[in-house]
């Protein structure tokens, strides 16, 4: 399963000063670093987006596609994030942790590089606003940080995803229940068998292949609208960006998003059984027609120490959705759990 190759090394220079243009996506358009000319950028197409055959790809892996690894690769030693550079961004920290520990990663010459993706949306100033009332809003973080708002090392990325298509079927049988009263009114259950028969069909079932974010923030600030408005895979997209390579590979990200349709069929099948409640469900499923794509979706990203710990904050390139992790105010959780105390002391009190 071929994929086409894309030079992502290509650059952009500016109609006004010869400089290199980058995407912006404030304005969704090339924009000279230098002297800030706009140049509208359309699209050629290469072609339509394709969902390639799951079972086919299993079976041919590992696949050669050099497009992006055209670029410098690095291979952080901190959090183990394989990441694109360009040229011009040699010497940098790491978007995801801020180390300078960086070595040259000549490893996986056969990745499948993505061939579709999702610009940015959502503009830098956006994403500082957006996390600023994030932090603003956590109570129970300790004051420091929110004066901070830490936005500082604020970098967009574009991360590695997998989506996964299939029609999904399953046989289950359980024991539904009815509750009723008995005669002392207590309520009681009563079981009986069923089984039944459910479909469902699945698209772009989203699985991360990010080693550089927390899986759970990732999680936390989906969904991304890959089905209605992914792009052909363009450089001048990537153009000024960072781009993480996938740490997650096909096999393991077909694996987590078949239990993820596994669940949500086992959460159909629930709700299938006319009863007030139910138990033992087992299944039979089957998965068929399915498909894949490895995409690059935008992530603004922010990656701080406080204290002798690590945090990260993210937000939707796309949809400015918010998800971070953060220090909590020991004094703040004392001093509610003595409030707490107190409380409870005075109603006992008034109870007597």
């Amino acid at each position: 399963m071929p994929l086409k190759e894309v030079d992502a090394q290509q650059k952009f220079a500016c109609p006004a000063c010869g400089g290199e243009a980058q995407w912006h996506p404030g304005k969704q358009a090339l924009v000279c670093a230098y002297c800030g000319t706009e140049s509208p950028y359309r699209i050629e197409a290469a072609g339509e987006i394709v969902e390639h055959d799951l079972v086919a790809a299993l079976k041919a892996v590992p696949q050669s596609a050099r497009g992006l690894l055209e670029r410098r690769q690095v291979r952080c030693q901190h959090c183990q994030a394989i990441s694109f550079f360009s040229a011009e961004q040699q010497g940098r920290r790491c978007d995801f942790c801020g180390s300078t520990a960086l070595l040259p990663f000549d490893e996986g010459l056969d990745v499948i590089r993505p061939q579709s993706l999702l610009p940015f949306k959502v503009a830098e100033p956006e994403a500082r606003n957006r996390l600023r009332q994030w932090y603003g809003s956590r109570f129970w973080a300790p004051n420091a940080l929110k004066r901070r708002a830490l936005t500082d090392t604020l970098h967009g990325v574009y991360l590695p995803y997998w989506t996964f298509d299939a029609h999904g079927s399953a046989h289950y049988t359980a024991e539904a229940g009815t509750y009723y009263r008995d005669h002392q009114n207590k309520q009681q259950v009563r079981w009986r068998p069923v089984s039944g028969q459910v479909a469902q069909r699945f698209d772009d079932t989203l699985v991360c292949g990010s080693r550089g974010v927390h899986p759970a923030l990732m999680r936390a600030i989906e969904p991304f609208p890959t089905t209605s408005e992914l792009q052909p895979y363009d450089a001048a997209y990537l153009s000024g960006w960072t781009v993480e390579r996938y740490a997650l590979d096909l096999s393991g990200a077909a694996q987590q998003g078949r239990e993820r349709m596994l669940q949500a069929l086992r959460q159909t099948c629930a709700q299938d059984i006319a009863a007030d409640t139910h138990r033992n469900l087992q299944l039979d499923a089957r998965f068929d027609e399915q498909t894949f794509k490895h995409v690059l979706l935008p992530v603004w990203l922010v990656s701080y120490q406080y204290g002798d710990r690590s945090f990260q904050a993210v937000v939707n390139g796309v949809s400015g959705q918010v998800a971070g992790e953060y220090p909590k105010s020991w004094v703040k959780i004392a001093l509610a759990i003595l409030l707490g105390l107190v409380l409870l002391a005075v109603f006992a009190y008034l109870d007597q």
